[in-house]
């Protein structure tokens, strides 16, 4: 029987927010004793390898990955705002058009949105609560720059907002809500 290799790669901030998550959700269904999560917390919160993240989630349920939502236009305007349940990932797919997503108002269960985007040309425009935080690192933009600029005094305990995907002709403004 051959083993296979221990993953030694170092584990990020979210690797890690994801596993103290599923630990936390896994407690409040009953799965654990307060015992097993404050011992299975401690092996996470000094874990610094993937492999060492493994044991203490090896007999958790599966995880429940949230839900995915698609939205797609050929053409014209995509438009969410008001009190719309956003999932934990969303796919917006536009040829061309223009995209306006409004957090402000949303009902957001997720501690991060994924939100991915594949647009041809048209603009897009992303309004997020104030205590949001953003990171669109992983998108890539063929011809205009992002336009965010980051609030000032940041707050904490918001959602975390990561937008990723591919934008051709056109440019994405996020901001933060007023309110």
């Amino acid at each position: 029987m051959t083993s296979l290799p221990e993953d030694t790669s170092l584990i990020d901030e979210d690797d890690r927010d994801t596993a103290v998550r599923r630990l936390q959700e896994a407690y409040a269904r009953g799965h654990l004793s307060h015992g097993d999560l404050d011992e299975r917390l401690h092996q996470v919160l000094t874990a610094r390898t993937r492999s060492e993240l493994v044991p203490p989630l090896t007999s958790l349920p599966d995880e429940d990955a949230g839900s995915t939502s698609t939205i797609a236009a050929a053409g014209g305007r995509i438009r969410r705002r008001g009190a719309w349940q956003v999932p934990r990932t969303l796919k917006v797919a536009s040829a061309h058009g223009t995209v306006h997503l409004d957090l402000s108002r949303a009902v957001i269960g997720h501690a991060v949105v994924d939100i991915e985007l594949q647009l041809g040309t048209g603009r897009a425009k992303i309004t997020v609560p104030r205590d949001a935080t953003v990171d669109f690192d992983a998108l890539h933009t063929g011809w205009k720059d992002t336009r965010y600029r980051p609030r000032r005094r940041p707050r904490t305990g918001g959602p975390r907002i990561r937008i990723s995907g591919a934008m051709g002709f056109g440019r994405l403004k996020i901001r933060h809500a007023w309110r």
